[in-house]
């Protein structure tokens, strides 16, 4: 089960492969109702035109979040004119259509395998279609009973917060990076206050673009884990601290080549719309900002990492609130294996242990030093993977005991002047 909500399915073939997992399993993969290969798709090159103007735009500034809006609205507007109807895009709905799936192919029991928003749905899916489970593994956590937009500022302060506490760990890491959290904190106030407009080559290259890189888009960029690796998190930090702020504007370049109509962004806003923005207001996303980096702008903490702009985005999208029968924690016997990274600051670790506290054959595992999406970064997860599939109330998880965090970057101390 895929993540996003609206990612590709079919692109995660390759990692699931080299994971191993049809190593002695059959591997079936069904793109989620919306998503690139199905009919419909909701997809919105609206929206993906405006990600890759987002990267010259200051990230929170109203101008920007005025921008995505109509955005959005011209993106619903299209959908539903072509008679789709956007609230049977749910999780519910989408549950069930893998229950569909299992009955139509014959199989009698099969293992669920879901990361990231693929977690919500495969714990929905044991919820409310339990027959026919064997088993279940969740990679990168995000538990329906609590998902939310003040729920983001939590994993962000968790996973950016194991990172420093993994450099702190490491003897050169601490000597030449120290203090991390307060570089951090002076780097996001001063880029909020003065920004920095860069032109700068994408990673993957082609012709340089303009990015403006100011508070809310490095704050972004660590929170993502993909942009800048988290073994360069340190020094990206250290280095914009001392006037070179290119490995940072780089990777806030990569957003200006999005793969237009890859992700199914209807299909994100019409769950996120429904299901997580409901029920808390800006002023709870703030507050929880503020809880989770005391001292940061306020207009870097009014926007939730990775769904700015949400609560404006979905009062134009406008889908019935479904939290009432969605947010419910899952119960069951069913053996499940909870796997988490340390440094994924989108699903933080923690919520793996949360999770499994109401799956009764649970085995929670979290990997040090790895980020979001675990499995197909760490080798170790995905034998203790492998394992579960073929021992589901035994696996063998030995080998995240002598794991630690790869070692940081370390680059030479900058001259002095």
């Amino acid at each position: 089960m895929e993540g996003g909500p609206g990612g590709d399915a079919f692109g995660a073939i390759p990692f699931l492969i080299a994971s191993g997992v049809n190593q002695d399993h059959e591997l079936i993969v069904m793109a989620q109702r919306g998503t690139l290969r199905s009919q419909p798709s909701l997809a919105c090159p609206e929206i993906d035109r405006f990600d890759a103007e987002a990267v010259g735009l200051p990230y929170g500034a109203p101008s920007t979040g005025q921008r995505l809006v109509r955005a959005a609205q011209e993106c619903r507007d299209r959908l539903t004119a072509d008679g789709i109807e956007l609230s049977a895009y749910n999780t519910t709905e989408n549950a069930a259509d893998f229950d569909d799936l299992r009955t139509a192919l014959g199989v009698r029991h099969w293992n669920v395998y879901g990361y990231s928003y693929g977690t919500e749905l495969a714990l929905t899916y044991l919820r409310l279609h339990p027959q026919g489970i064997r088993s279940v593994a969740i990679d990168s956590v995000v538990p329906p009973q609590v998902v939310s937009l003040p729920w983001t500022w939590d994993s962000a302060r968790e996973g950016i917060g194991a990172i420093f506490a993994a450099c702190e760990a490491q003897p050169g890491c601490r000597s030449r990076y120290p203090d991390l959290p307060r570089t951090l904190t002076e780097q996001v106030r001063r880029l909020e206050a003065q920004p920095l407009t860069l032109t700068v080559p994408p990673p993957g290259g082609g012709e340089p673009v303009r990015v403006v890189l100011d508070g809310g888009a490095l704050v972004n960029l660590l929170a993502d884990g993909a942009a800048v690796p988290s073994v360069d998190v340190p020094a990206a930090l250290d280095e914009l601290a001392h006037g070179n702020p290119e490995r940072l504007a780089r990777a806030r370049a990569a957003g200006a080549t999005p793969a237009v109509g890859e992700v199914a962004h209807g299909l994100t806003q019409s769950v996120a719309c429904a299901e997580w923005v409901p029920g808390s207001s800006e002023s709870d996303l703030l507050n929880a900002g503020r809880r989770a980096f005391p001292g940061w702008p306020d207009t870097v903490l009014a926007q939730a990492p990775q769904l700015p702009f949400e609560h404006d985005v979905c009062r134009v999208w406008n889908v019935p609130d479904r939290t009432a029968v969605q947010r419910v924690a899952t119960y069951s016997k069913v053996p499940t294996l909870v796997v988490s990274g340390t440094f994924d600051a989108k699903t933080g670790a923690s919520w793996g242990p949360y999770t499994a506290r109401t799956l009764t054959r649970s085995t929670p595992v979290q990997v040090p030093g790895t980020g979001h999406f675990v499995v197909p970064r760490s080798p170790c997860a995905a034998r203790v993977l492998a394992s579960f599939l073929d021992h589901p109330t035994a696996p063998d998880t030995t080998c995240v005991a002598g794991l630690t965090p790869t070692p940081f970057t370390i680059t030479p101390e900058p001259e002095s002047t």
